[in-house]
């Protein structure tokens, strides 16, 4: 499989989408390499990871830091000798009404969600150039592809992140770096997202939304896999998951 050997890192990695990612590509025989901000959680992942006969490192890392995510790059070189694959998933969702002003929660998410991406680039594309191969890929949202009230922010940093990718993916093929792409447009998956979310109204409809129709980030893990197993002259760039029975 393509999987296989494969050193593949991965942030937002301590739950959720990230944590169910490091367990399946580690169970295809990847050599995973986390980051994230709970080093307990990373601890306990990567232990888990281990005892089921998979490879996994770990390293706290505030993607929000661009010295944090060079580290995690370093790591994977000098761990495992090389990086194959980047997996820019930290993110967070705090939505409310633009006309209550949340603005600090408004920098935090354009810090982490699309300033945390290109902090990712910028630590790994020039080894990806040396090396003439590489794949990056990202967690969007459907909030990347369409618009909702209270999500005017979050949507803004989701739908920046799908033109990045897409312009990635172009510059890399008239570069002739075989640089393969994903952009991946979840629905409602199951994770700690809504734990962000500080406004009482939009708390409450997401969370009834969310009650009535997630499912599991497995769901968008396979989704990972199957675009990370794919050869290496074929790019399958974009992904909308979600429920069957939501209507997003």
């Amino acid at each position: 499989m393509a999987i296989k050997d494969k050193v593949i890192i991965i942030t937002g990695a301590s739950s959720g989408i990230g944590e169910a990612t490091a367990k399946l590509l580690a169970s295809k025989g990847a050599k995973v390499v986390l980051g994230a901000r709970r080093e307990d959680k990373l601890h306990e992942l990567a232990e888990a990871i281990s005892n089921n006969g998979g490879e996994a490192i770990y390293q706290v890392t505030d993607v929000t830091k661009i010295e944090d995510s060079q580290k995690l790059v370093e790591l994977a070189k000098t761990e495992f000798g090389k990086v194959d694959v980047i997996f820019l998933n930290a993110g967070l969702m705090p939505n409310s009404p633009l006309s209550e002003l949340k603005s600090n929660e408004w920098n935090q998410m354009v810090d982490v969600n699309l300033k945390g991406v290109l902090n990712g680039l910028e630590a790994v594309l020039s080894e990806f150039k040396k090396q003439k191969s590489g794949h990056v890929i990202t967690t969007s949202s459907v909030a990347g592809l369409k618009a909702y009230p209270g999500g005017a922010v979050y949507g803004a940093t989701k739908w920046a992140v799908r033109d990045l990718m897409e312009v990635l993916r172009m510059e890399s093929a008239q570069e002739g770096t075989n640089i393969r792409t994903a952009t991946i447009y979840p629905a409602a998956i199951k994770t700690e997202l809504l734990e962000t979310i500080t406004d009482e109204e939009t708390a409450e409809g997401t969370n009834a939304m969310y009650n009535q129709y997630q499912i599991g980030p497995d769901r968008v893990a396979n989704v990972v896999a199957f675009a990370i197993d794919q050869p290496e002259d074929t790019n399958v760039n974009e992904f909308t998951i979600g429920p069957t029975t939501q209507p997003w």
